[in-house]
């Protein structure tokens, strides 16, 4: 719509203007209208101290609730999965299909636009059945296309599944936040959300590591991307003696979520 100029892929640069202008505008209800917390006094160096304290504190919390921990694993496992498949699908859409940039992002419009529809359509499940069949579900329904797709040669079929997969994305993310919400002690909440975060960071590399020497060495693209299906399934399995219901949750809180 601009007519930039493509010399230098000015026009593809010129999309992180962009990003970054549509999150300056939608944070500012945010920074207006959301009250803060008082100044706490503390001068950067205490405050890094404090920081690195309440997170060395929250690790040896989190040994406590063993479900807790189990999930976080296994929630950490499938998202890489997830990061992955975003970080690379780009890439084996071009190498293993002939996809131009123009078809990918709009393959990359109609991924989102189906994760949106699943996240709302599953939000009702999640509310009778509880997060973790959701997350079983949509775990399932993520193997399945991204397995199909690594094994098609037919554009359109990779179409087809990648928008099916589109579906489940967005149920696994809300959903896991549903859980921890649900599952963890009101009086550790932000710390377990803290983990939650940092475990989403702290291993992102293990994916793309998987994909670059599964790829190296079967020199296939569709070998490589293999690794995030492992890691679905890896989470899925992690999942299992993973409480479920609001029964669940109650019980183990009774028990001091030793299990």
């Amino acid at each position: 719509w601009l007519a930039l100029p493509r010399v230098d892929a000015e026009h593809v640069r010129a999309t992180a203007l962009l990003t970054a202008a549509w999150f300056g505008l939608f944070s500012l209800p945010l920074f207006f209208f959301s009250a803060d917390e008082p100044d706490t006094g503390l001068g950067l160096g205490a405050a890094v101290r404090a920081g690195v304290t309440q997170l060395r504190d929250s690790l040896r919390e989190v040994r406590r609730y063993k479900d807790i921990a189990r999930f976080l694993i296994a929630r950490m496992l499938y998202n890489d999965g997830l990061t992955t498949m975003f970080a690379f699908g780009g890439i084996y859409a071009a190498g293993s299909f002939g996809m131009e940039p123009e078809e990918i992002l709009l393959y990359g419009i109609g991924l989102n636009v189906t994760a949106g529809l699943g996240a709302a359509a599953f939000a009702v499940l999640d509310d009778k059945l509880g997060p973790k069949k959701v997350i079983v579900w949509s775990l399932l329904g993520l193997i399945l296309p991204a397995s199909l797709m690594l094994v098609v040669r037919s554009k359109a079929l990779f179409w087809v599944f990648g928008l099916i997969l589109g579906l489940f994305v967005g149920p696994a993310q809300a959903s896991s936040r549903t859980w921890l919400a649900r599952m963890a002690p009101e009086e550790v909440r932000n710390q377990m959300f803290g983990l939650f975060a940092l475990s989403g960071k702290l291993t992102a590399f293990i994916g793309p590591l998987l994909v670059g020497w599964l790829t190296l060495a079967s020199g296939s693209q569709r070998v490589g991307l293999s690794s995030v299906v492992l890691l679905f399934l890896a989470g899925l399995w992690l999942l299992r003696k993973v409480p479920g219901t609001d029964q669940d949750f109650a019980k183990e809180s009774q028990a001091g979520y030793k299990g």
